[in-house]
Order: C-alpha cells, then sequence, then structure tokens
C-alpha cells in the first residue's frame, strides 16, 4: 500500500488452522507471490473514547462503522515511519485513508485546546490542513470527545498478491497478541493472546468478487467465511479480564470483614 493512498475493496475473513495454511499456500505458489513486507511483524495501535464508543459501535454490526489506528511494520524507532489510518466500512465494502508520520510525532497529536493535529513528516512539504486525507482523519477524530489511544495489537503476518492483478491480497494472521496499557508502538511486543495455538486468521481482499480457482481452492480445503474483528476480540478480552477483577476484589472484601468477626446483626 502506497503512502497517501486511498482505496476501497472486500475483506473476508477466516480462522483456519495451521496445517490449512500451509495447504493454501503450495495451491497458490503459481499465482501469488509475497508483498512488499512479506512476512511481517505488525503493530496497530487503535483509538477510542474512554467508553470505547467505536469498538462498541462497530460490534453491533451498523450499515457505517470506522475506526482510526496507528500502524508499524516492526517495533518503531523515534524516527522511523508509522501510518495513520482511518478505515471506513459501508454495508460490505471497506474503504481506508492513510498517511505516514513519524513515530515520535504520534504520541503528540493534539494541540492545546485538545483537537487532532497531525504532524507530516519534515520534507514533506507539507501543512496537514492543506492535505486532504490529513484534513479527513483529524475531522473524523475530532468527531469524538476524548479520542486517545486504547488497545495496542500485535500478530505476525504472512502477505500475498496475485500475479495478475496487486489488488488481490491474501494474508495470513497468527500469535495475535492484545494489550491495553503501554500503548505506544515504541515500546515493544506483548501482551496476551486472543487466538488459539495452533490457529491462523486469514483474509482476503478483493476489489471485486473472487477468481474461480481461488474459490476451488477454497471449497477444496473446506474453508468457510467468519466474522471475527481482532480490536473485537481484545475489547471483550478485556473487559472479561476486568470482571474477573471486581469479582476478585469483591471476594476479598467479604472474606476480610469475616476474618474479621464482623457481626451483621448489628448493621440491621
Amino acid at each position: 500500500m502506497k503512502d497517501g493512498s486511498v482505496f476501497k475493496r472486500y475483506e473476508l475473513k477466516f480462522l483456519i488452522t495451521e496445517e490449512q495454511m500451509r495447504e493454501i499456500l503450495w495451491n497458490i505458489r503459481d499465482r501469488m507471490r509475497e508483498d512488499e513486507h512479506g512476512r511481517s511483524t505488525i503493530l496497530s495501535l487503535y483509538y477510542d473514547t474512554p467508553d470505547h464508543l467505536l469498538i462498541t459501535r462497530s460490534m453491533e454490526h451498523p450499515v457505517y462503522k470506522e475506526k482510526l489506528r496507528l500502524r508499524s511494520y516492526g517495533v518503531p524507532k523515534d524516527d522511523d515511519k508509522v501510518y495513520l489510518e482511518l478505515k471506513k466500512k459501508y454495508k460490505k465494502e471497506v474503504f481506508k485513508r492513510r498517511i505516514t508520520i513519524l513515530a515520535k510525532d504520534a504520541a503528540i497529536m493534539k494541540d492545546a485546546n485538545g483537537n487532532f493535529e497531525i504532524k507530516l513528516p519534515e520534507g514533506s512539504g507539507e501543512d496537514f490542513r492543506k492535505n486532504q486525507i490529513a484534513k479527513e482523519i483529524a475531522y473524523s477524530a475530532n468527531s469524538y470527545e476524548g479520542l486517545a489511544p486504547m488497545m495496542l495489537l500485535s500478530y505476525e503476518r504472512d502477505a500475498w498478491f496475485c500475479k495478475d492483478d496487486e489488488n488481490l491480497r491474501i494474508t495470513f494472521d497468527r500469535n495475535v497478541l492484545w494489550r491495553d496499557y503501554d500503548l505506544d508502538l515504541r515500546v515493544g511486543i506483548y501482551g496476551k493472546p486472543i487466538i488459539p495455538k495452533g490457529q491462523v486468521l486469514m483474509e482476503i481482499k478483493v476489489p471485486g468478487g473472487f477468481p474461480l480457482w481461488l474459490t476451488e481452492i477454497l471449497s477444496k480445503e473446506k474453508i468457510y467465511k467468519a466474522s471475527f474483528s481482532k480490536y473485537a476480540h481484545a475489547y471483550e478480552a478485556m473487559m472479561q479480564q476486568k470482571t474477573t477483577r471486581n469479582n476478585l476484589k469483591l471476594y476479598s472484601n467479604e472474606r476480610s470483614i469475616l476474618n474479621n468477626g464482623y457481626d451483621f446483626s448489628r448493621a440491621v
């Protein structure tokens, strides 16, 4: 994907086994090749409101939804490029807006009034207020009160594209980890898994329909579409973790009261 890109496509997801992944890679070997990033580790930092409006709204499967994220390939250093992306989905079509910024500037994307202000890399010769994609991303970000980094996801990805049509891409994601702390791409790769060991999230990204040869491969391997959002699964895991912690805290408080010999009859 080129810097400053704008595009639309369909994205379909499949949960498969590592054995199925190997079979697919064998079957597509003559038609596809690894893309520019090939096998890489991706980090995605998702922005949301304090009450997690964007992800909870997304999980309701509305006709229209959007997400804002910051992405890097590998752990970036201060002066490395990262990608700020606004991802919109209307019905089944996915639209993306993407610009390049520096990792060190991603942590200070708000002005004195709390509004998003995107700093483009030195040498680009552009002010973000004159860059159409940057303006669109900033406008969307400023429409959500309190928008801030909320979830960091990392995963290992194998990416392939079709030799005859570079718009057809297949990616395989493994070792998907999440965390809701240390929300900075530069910190490193760690967290808790959201996909069971031995499973792979495959995504097929196409501008239109599947070619016949790809449909035949999926049918042969008995691979069927699944509804899966990494951020949504991470959010559910985070909420479950908070519930468990609250229950343990409540249980600990109750045990403390009992151990101290509190007379409940006197509280009536």
